[in-house]
């Protein structure tokens, strides 16, 4: 089979969701990833059975792929595949469909009503445990989308946090983890991590204070420097994560299909990855038509929040051999906090699928 090598690094950006903006990495989706998968696997119960049986009765060349993602990065990624697929113009036939939470998303693939989706990496390996192995994984779609912001500007990299008070979401969950992980892997042992519920509410904390420090996700952060010029992005989480060289990588979003599908229409999944990193690329070559996609699919209403947030997140298209590298590592790092942030174990090697392009 094929091996994809090269890295489509393009930048995306997220979505306005009800009062705050919430991104691939906001407080809930990152805060509640695995627990959701769970839940979600549960709720489907004997129901996944039989759609599963109902939905590969359907899995003729006619049937179009059913793809689900997340409002922010993750959808950001497909916008400009969704618009080719709206004006006949794709290779393949897809029906698409954008959630606001990653466990609804879930729940309707482990039900059988979606063919792919694009979800958080530890949720991914969570419902590959949960469903014992009925999914697997066939790219990274978006690396880390963690950043330090302050306004104090002797704040550089992680080292600088040493004695520092950081707020920032996800106790308990990926965001936590990757944090100490960073710290630890540097040598800070004096940083007092202040958790929030939600970024509203540590955005507010830097209106109001622009010396503090905080660790935001995109868009975020771009809104939180909107509104107070004091800010500045001191660091980004996954540069200080691959300075660590350990072969592993910061993820955030991978795509992945039931087997069963992957089994009955293996040329048409590995289109659909050919497609999408040719959806990503166009993303990062044109900003500007990428974002004006954006609010016509409705992922974001502020056109001007978009470009100015595409920058600063990664859309990717990692696959084959460098995908299971970096992915297996930084699951491994979550293991290695909590067994639960990746659902109770590690993932095989029967998680990571390397598809052939068409």
């Amino acid at each position: 089979m094929k091996n994809w090598k090269r890295q489509i690094v393009a930048t995306a950006a997220a979505v306005l969701l009800g009062l705050g903006l919430v991104g691939c990495g906001a407080a809930k989706s990152e805060s509640t990833a695995a627990s959701s998968a769970e839940s979600s696997a549960k709720e489907s119960g004997s129901e996944s059975t039989a759609a599963a049986s109902a939905a590969e009765s359907k899995t003729d060349t006619d049937t179009a792929l059913r793809v689900g993602a997340l409002k922010g990065p993750t959808a950001m990624g497909l916008v400009n595949l969704m618009q080719d697929s709206q004006d006949g113009k794709s290779e393949g036939k897809y029906e698409f469909s954008i959630a606001s939470q990653p466990d609804e998303v879930a729940s309707k693939l482990v039900s059988g009503e979606l063919d792919l989706a694009l979800l958080p990496a530890n949720m991914a390996s969570a419902l590959y445990n949960k469903t014992e192995g009925k999914i697997a994984v066939v790219n990274i779609n978006t690396l880390g989308v963690l950043y330090c912001v302050s306004g104090d500007t002797n704040i550089h990299g992680v080292q600088d946090l040493a004695g520092k008070t950081v707020y920032t979401t996800g106790q308990g969950a990926t965001p936590e983890y990757v944090l100490r992980y960073l710290l630890k892997e540097n040598g800070v042992t004096d940083c007092n991590l202040e958790f929030k519920s939600e970024p509203t509410e540590i955005a507010s904390l830097l209106a109001a204070d622009a010396t503090a420090i905080a660790v935001l996700p995109q868009p975020f952060v771009t809104v939180a420097e909107a509104k107070n010029e004091q800010l500045k992005t001191a660091f980004s989480l996954t540069d200080a994560w691959d300075s660590l060289n350990n072969g592993s990588r910061l993820v955030t979003g991978v795509t992945v299909v039931r087997k069963d599908v992957l089994e009955s229409r293996p040329a048409e999944v590995a289109n659909f990855v050919t497609e999408q990193e040719r959806s990503a690329a166009t993303a990062v070559e044109d900003v500007d038509r990428t974002a004006a996609r954006v609010v016509a699919f409705g992922i974001l209403e502020n056109e001007g929040i978009a470009k100015k947030a595409l920058p600063a997140c990664n859309i990717t298209a990692i696959t084959g051999e460098e995908m299971k590298k970096a992915l297996s590592g930084y699951l491994n790092v979550l293991y290695e906090a909590d067994p639960k942030a990746v659902g109770g174990k590690l993932p095989d090697d029967a998680f990571y699928a390397v598809t052939e392009a068409k």
